[in-house]
């Protein structure tokens, strides 16, 4: 790992460190944490509701779909999906009595999303150049559109699902429903419809957006910060341990060995694409954690503690992905 990377990912939790000093002093008022008036959670919730589908909308109302590289996409998201899934359902079955219907999806999302910008864009601009950053930001399009609506229809279902006295019917409406009019989802299929139309974005109403969407990485990462000095951190680091071993290790692992000799990828193509999947956890788990009010301090310690550790797996996973496949 180069000093530039390191220098990135100190970045990082120099802004996590502010919002946890700014936090800690109480500066933004002192709410109760996990109160309405909680300021981690308002940020939060501006962050889900104005900031982040600003983004989502603009994202994928430009996204030019031609261009894109489809095995590549392939080759990261199917195992990485299949990964995600499994752990939904493998942490469903474990729920103990009494535990939120919410915590197998937000568990979910905290092993399988990774930090793809602020990690994942310099250190593949610094390892692989101009071509792995291309490949890289291909991929980045349909992160967020791919696994946030995966798990948003998942946890809605449990959600749904969860209300007793209703007829499946109701059950299956009601998560249509709440997937769909979501601040993730819809700003995505909204933006895809744009796109559809071949239209344009009206110059101001892309300044807007552009605005809105910048403010996405300084405000979630100091949302880390604060969400860590309101809530602490948890008491039993059990759970915790595996979601970040399965960030960090099981997930690129599958992505390696589905890539590489199940669809036969080498070079750079397939040093990206793991790398990708290596990332630590990113900080739209916490506000999907936020969103449902579900583990708020574990995923916090998660996001941190798997930002930390990603200084110490990266340099191996490069030196394997070196040695198996030079690029």
């Amino acid at each position: 790992m180069t000093w530039a990377i390191a220098a990135k990912l100190l970045a990082i939790l120099v802004a996590v460190a502010i919002g946890w000093a700014v936090g800690r002093m109480r500066w933004l008022g002192g709410g109760a944490a996990g109160s309405d008036s909680d300021p981690a959670r308002v940020l939060a919730n501006a962050a889900f509701y104005i900031f982040v589908p600003a983004l989502l909308f603009r994202t994928t109302a430009r996204l030019d779909t031609s261009t894109l590289p489809w095995a590549f996409l392939f080759a990261f998201f199917v195992p990485v999906l299949a990964v995600v899934a499994l752990i939904y359902l493998f942490e469903r079955w474990r729920r103990k009595p009494g535990e939120p219907v919410t915590t197998p999806s937000v568990k979910a999302i905290t092993a399988g999303f990774g930090n793809t910008l602020q990690v994942g864009v310099p250190v593949a601009a610094g390892v692989f150049g101009e071509r792995g950053l291309a490949i890289h930001i291909a991929v980045v399009s349909l992160h967020s559109l791919t696994i946030l609506t995966l798990l948003t229809a998942l946890v809605e279902l449990d959600v749904a699902r969860g209300r007793d006295s209703r007829s499946f019917r109701s059950t299956l409406a009601q998560t249509v429903r709440n997937t769909v009019i979501h601040p993730v989802v819809l700003p995505v299929l909204a933006g895809l419809t744009w796109h559809a139309t071949g239209w344009g974005i009206p110059t101001v109403f892309d300044e807007v957006l552009q605005n809105l969407g910048t403010a996405v990485v300084p405000l979630c990462l100091t949302l880390i910060g604060m969400s860590l000095a309101y809530y602490g951190w948890p008491k039993s680091w059990r759970g915790l341990s595996g979601l970040v071993t399965a960030k960090l290790l099981l997930i690129p692992a599958v992505v390696l060995g589905i890539a590489h000799w199940g669809l036969g990828l080498n070079g750079m193509p397939l040093a990206v694409i793991v790398m990708l999947a290596a990332l630590p956890t990113g900080s739209n788990a916490l506000i999907f954690a936020q969103r449902y009010r579900t583990m708020e301090p574990e995923v916090t310690a998660a996001t941190v503690l798997s930002t930390i550790l990603y200084v110490a797996t990266a340099p191996l996973w490069l030196a394997l992905l070196a040695w198996l496949s030079p690029w």
